[in-house]
């Protein structure tokens, strides 16, 4: 037998004891999770491995931090990634951003088990953008008119003449800068009229002051010598003209006009111009020709209006017929969508006359205002919202004024439509579209610009008949709190998406940027328009969004380009909306835009209404931002990795978004990044 001295024994002890402390040690981190804070500074990922035992689940994380691995047991490895400029706010003023990652955990087994929750806090710094808005230098006073032109004529008169000499009329190289001044008070003088100021203007010309304006001109007119006399016209200061704001009770609510410029386009067409008339057609589910805010607006029952449904089936008990009112079932609740898209176009203004009992007595207001245009409804869409492809091949080639024959009869309008609109498709192929292509291509030829819904599907699928050469396909944009508008995370964004238009907000964001209160309560940034109540029969207001609410207002400002007289036809209508869109996004055409939004004042040529100078800074993702400007005009952006656009300019449309087209700009792009965390634009100058 081995015996141990004291000090061995001692030893053995201690050794013990280091060994329980050891164990001891290591039990938080292989048996309990922890709070911790990950950094990743200004990079982008972030690696982190800590010890764990047990097993282990993401439970919760903001949206803009992706977590490699959601669950896992044993050592917890994952890699943080940001998303900056989805933590971004629309100001781009917080310089850094912190997120709580939620990670629950167990560890051991049965009666000894368990559970906790770790929050591990994940920080970034922001890149920087900065730069300054400067303005231009300007002439001042009446020498320059800007904004609108002059009146033709004027009520103030002119104060004299100006009156200019031949070089070889003066007499005297030594006194030409006074003879011209002198010579021609001398000859007003002789001629019996009095002059009571003169000024010389140059070498050889000179104001001079008379009341007698018509016979001083007589006068200097028929001396050789002159080479011409002309009034001394009284300028006025150019202020812009006033925008046209609608007084209907739920005008305030549709702030997707203002955001396209429209209160410039009202005070144009109050002008009388937009005198040709035009045809739009809606092919959709019909419509409620019984609905106040419509009346006088539609082509009616028996003047080319249409339903080409046969099925009898369809809603309304019959086949196809001159009839399109969109039906009332059994137990239907959704409003008329055919009836929601015909008042974005041409809801009319003012008070409706025989309005039903209960019933806004002014209702909202269409784009078309004054102008002579006219929807012709044409169902397609049967009464639990669905359309065969058959119908709306047949509605299309209706719509363009083409024969179309069914079951044995056949029906043409009197009242071919200019702009088709479609408000309605599906995520069907290239090759089974092709009867919708077809007809399309048809219309197009007939001389009708067809304009349709991009599609409502959260991604990059195309929707047809959207997608069909020859369709113009509309993307949804929404309000973004910034001076530039944003995509709607709805809309599907393709490479045959040619513009856009307001058409909301996702309907779960609740984002209430338009300002607006209904009944004490804000207004979600939703498009308002006209509709039925189906359970009560009798018509309403509903807000709704989606590409199908984008579509109708390019539709709705096709019509007034024709109307107008600035376009003739489709290709150079699609032309005009094109060039005169608010590009967004990436720079040029994209797949989330298109052109850009559509601008109806830029379009329109119509007068400025107001005056403004500021930026907007736009990401190639479709975000929007506005930092503030400082007292010098300096900003500085905080803001993610990413592409993105600043345009300082002004804004003469009222819409608050600067450097549109037809509006000073000055645009510079920049690339934040990991490598590149800060970019100075130096000064932009709109010009």
């Amino acid at each position: 037998m081995r015996y141990m001295t004291h000090v061995q024994r001692m030893a053995g002890l201690l050794a013990a004891a280091l060994a329980l402390s050891a164990c001891d040690q290591l039990k938080p981190d292989a048996q309990k999770l922890q709070d911790r804070t990950v950094s990743l500074g200004f990079k982008t990922q972030e690696a982190v491995t800590v010890p764990f035992s047990g097993n282990w689940r993401v439970t919760d994380a903001p949206s803009w931090i992706h977590v490699s691995s959601q669950a896992g047991q044993g050592p917890v490895t994952v890699t943080f990634t940001a998303d900056r400029q989805e933590a971004t706010p629309v100001k781009a003023d917080q310089p850094s951003l912190s997120g709580k990652v939620k990670i629950s955990w167990t560890s051991g087994t049965g009666g000894q088990a368990v559970n906790g929750t770790a929050i591990w806090t994940v920080t970034a710094q922001q890149y920087a953008l900065t730069g300054r808005l400067t303005q231009p230098a300007q002439v001042t006073g009446a020498d320059v008119v800007t904004g609108v032109q002059a009146p033709a004529k004027t009520d103030l008169a002119p104060r004299g003449v100006i009156v200019k000499y031949r070089a070889s009329g003066l007499l005297s190289a030594q006194s030409t800068t006074l003879r011209p001044a002198a010579l021609g008070r001398e000859q007003l003088q002789t001629a019996g009229i009095q002059v009571a100021r003169q000024v010389s203007l140059s070498a050889q010309s000179a104001a001079l002051d008379v009341k007698d304006v018509q016979g001083a001109l007589r006068v200097l007119r028929s001396d050789p010598r002159v080479e011409y006399a002309v009034p001394n016209a009284t300028l006025r200061a150019q202020a812009a003209a006033e925008p046209v704001v609608p007084t209907d009770q739920f005008a305030p609510l549709q702030w997707a006009y203002p955001l396209m410029g429209y209160g410039a386009v009202w005070r144009d067409m109050e002008g009388g111009a937009y005198s040709r008339a035009v045809t739009v057609a809606v092919v959709d589910t019909g419509v409620r020709f019984d609905h106040p805010d419509l009346t006088g607006q539609l082509w009616l029952p028996g003047e080319g209006a249409m339903d080409v449904i046969a099925d009898t089936t369809n809603g309304d008990g019959d086949g196809a017929d001159t009839d399109p009112t969109d039906p009332a079932t059994p137990g239907r609740t959704a409003g008329s969508h055919g009836t929601h898209v015909t008042g974005i176009i041409a809801a009319r203004w003012g008070t409706n006359s025989g309005a039903c009992s209960g019933c806004s007595p002014s209702g909202v207001v269409g784009a078309t205002y004054k102008a002579n245009v006219k929807v012709l409804p044409v169902r397609v869409i049967d009464a639990s919202g669905n359309a065969s492809e058959a119908d709306v091949t047949l509605g299309i080639r209706y719509a363009a004024g083409l024969p179309v024959t069914i079951d044995g009869v056949t029906f043409k309008t009197p009242h071919p439509a200019q702009v088709i609109n479609l408000s309605l498709g599906g995520a069907i192929s290239t090759e089974d579209a092709r009867p919708m292509c077809e007809a399309i291509a048809e219309a197009r030829a007939a001389g009708s610009l067809v304009i349709a819904a991009a599609g409502n599907g959260y991604g990059t699928v195309p929707y047809y008949p959207a997608a069909c050469d020859g369709a113009v396909s509309v993307a949804s944009v929404t309000l973004s709190g910034a001076s530039a508008p944003m995509h709607s995370p709805f809309s599907n964004a393709y490479p045959q998406v040619q513009l856009a238009a307001p058409g909301g907000a996702d309907p779960y964001s609740g984002a209430t940027f338009n300002g607006g209160t209904f009944n004490g309560a804000a207004f979600p940034d939703m498009i308002l328009s006209t509709s039925w109540d189906y359970a009560k029969n009798a018509p309403n207001y509903e807000a709704e969004v989606g590409t199908s609410q984008a579509s109708p207002q390019v539709t709705a400002l096709a019509a007034l380009l024709l109307s107008k007289g600035v376009t003739t036809g489709p290709d150079d209508t699609l032309q005009r909306l094109r060039d005169t869109a608010t590009d967004l996004g990436e720079a040029g055409r994209d797949d989330q835009f298109g052109f850009g939004m559509v601008n109806a004042a830029a379009a329109l040529n119509a007068p400025q209404v107001s005056s403004g100078l500021g930026i907007r800074v736009q990401s190639a993702q479709g975000l929007s931002f506005q930092p503030p400007l400082d007292s010098t005009g300096a900003f500085r952006a905080y803001l993610g990795d990413g592409t993105y656009r600043v345009t300082g300019g002004t804004d003469v449309n009222g819409n608050g978004v600067y450097g549109e087209s037809g509006e000073a700009r000055d645009e510079r792009t920049a690339t934040l990044s990991e490598a590149a965390p800060q970019v100075t634009l130096g000064d932009l100058t709109p010009r």
